[in-house]
């Protein structure tokens, strides 16, 4: 179960990935995006 719900995530966060695709050379950047995936995403699950 968890092993879906890693992968789910993965598949979400490429979703993502073409608005950030040239902001994530940076690691705070990077870090940014994450933390906007995981926020969008637990507001859609809510």
């Amino acid at each position: 179960k968890r092993r879906n719900e890693v992968e789910r995530l993965f598949r979400r966060l490429k979703g993502y990935r073409r608005i950030f695709s040239r902001f994530e050379k940076l690691d705070v950047m990077f870090l940014g995006f994450l933390s906007f995936v995981l926020v969008v995403d637990g507001l859609q699950m809510c």
